[in-house]
């Protein structure tokens, strides 16, 4: 089916499910939790300990159709018409002038990210522990996300349910010791020394170094990253081809008004041979979400992808396009999000339902997040 012509029914379909699930929702009454504060105790230091420690998470299921039979190749969604679980997360943490993060994972979701597939690294999204000596310096040692990027592992923090090529192409998380420091009460910096992008334990000697400077107040937020380091990639038993890569990343977010808010991000992957030539890709993408009420906010993603080197669908000199359109419909801590996402390279870089090359790639999500 040629995209032009189902296009129009996937947008006309998505605003008449949306609009009969918020008439839906507007019907049911949410009670909101208490907010009573009042302390049981008159020391304020037990008060502050007290506060200090937090439980949170998130469980995810969906269901995908990809109108080719064949879904697209980026992260977390790679079933096709199935009802799928996500993930299953629970973060504890522990503020203050010492502290930590064990943030724990299981499901497809959490193997694709986290690595380490059959080993109880897996269930490890995050584990670190952190030092502030002073209110501008913050010491983290151990397992973190990456800084790299607009979009994250967890689902509640992403507009879309379904993620960019940036992000799957990207790194997830580093394992080392990173400095954050606060010049000023909106500029930030943080350099980090790194073991092999997405490993919790060295495979190749030599570290990773990254940096970020950053720029934030109450409605703007810029982000300047840098992630760099030596990896292996072996093309046989006996040929070792040694690569440097080097990645520039740039995200931003605006909060226009209190509906509207966009997000910017772009970034360049390259990668240096010691055998072969040098590889490079990048790509840009415009976010957008607008709140059309309390219980319902429109997410838009516009991402483009140039791909001289094949690096990401295999095709020289190739370029896509990702263009996706979520609903978010807010039931108490329950989000569910249908989405439409249509994919289109330059080249046939698709196969359809007949394992025939097509250029474009259309896809249907429904999914549910409940967040707590």
């Amino acid at each position: 089916m040629e995209i032009k012509k189902i296009l129009p029914l996937f947008i006309l379909s998505f605003f008449a499910l949306s609009s009969f699930t918020l008439a839906q929702t507007n019907m049911l009454e949410v009670e909101t939790p208490s907010t009573n504060t009042t302390p049981t105790t008159n020391s304020a230091e037990e008060e502050e300990e007290e506060a200090a420690f937090q439980v949170s998470g998130f469980v995810d299921v969906y269901y995908q159709f990809n109108f080719n039979e064949n879904p697209v190749p980026t992260s977390f969604t790679e079933t096709q018409n199935s009802f799928t679980p996500g993930m299953a997360n629970v973060v504890l943490a522990r503020e203050g002038k010492v502290g930590f993060v064990a943030d724990l994972a299981v499901g497809p979701r959490a193997e694709v990210a986290n690595g380490y597939s059959g080993t109880t690294l897996s269930a490890i999204k995050q584990l670190f522990v952190t030092y502030s000596p002073t209110d501008q310096f913050t010491f983290t040692l151990g397992n973190f996300g990456t800084h790299v990027g607009y979009e994250v592992i967890d689902a509640p923090a992403n507009i879309n349910y379904s993620t960019s090529y940036m992000f799957s192409n990207g790194p997830f998380y580093h394992t080392g010791l990173k400095l954050d420091y606060a010049l000023t009460d909106k500029f930030g910096l943080m350099l980090g020394v790194f073991n092999d992008t997405d490993t919790k334990v060295d495979e190749v000697s030599g570290k990773h170094f990254g940096a970020q400077i950053s720029y934030s107040d109450d409605n703007v937020g810029i982000f300047l990253n840098y992630i760099g380091g030596k990896d292996d990639e072996f093309l046989s038993d006996s040929l070792e081809l040694k690569t440097t890569g080097q990645q520039i990343d740039l995200t931003a977010t605006f909060q226009i008004n209190d509906a509207l808010g966009l997000g910017v991000n772009a970034t360049s992957k390259m990668s240096s041979y010691t055998e072969g030539d040098d590889t490079s890709w990048f790509g840009a993408a415009l976010y957008a979400n607008y709140a059309l009420s309390e219980n319902f906010t429109l997410g838009f993603r516009g991402e483009y992808i140039g791909d001289p080197d094949g690096e990401i669908l295999g095709i020289a000199d190739n370029s896509i396009i990702d263009l996706t359109l979520s609903g978010n419909i807010s039931i108490g801590p329950l989000t569910l999000i249908p989405e439409f996402r249509v994919d289109i390279s330059d080249q046939a870089a698709f196969l359809d339902a007949d394992g025939m090359a097509t250029e474009s790639s259309p896809t249907f999500i429904m999914a549910a997040v409940y967040a707590f």
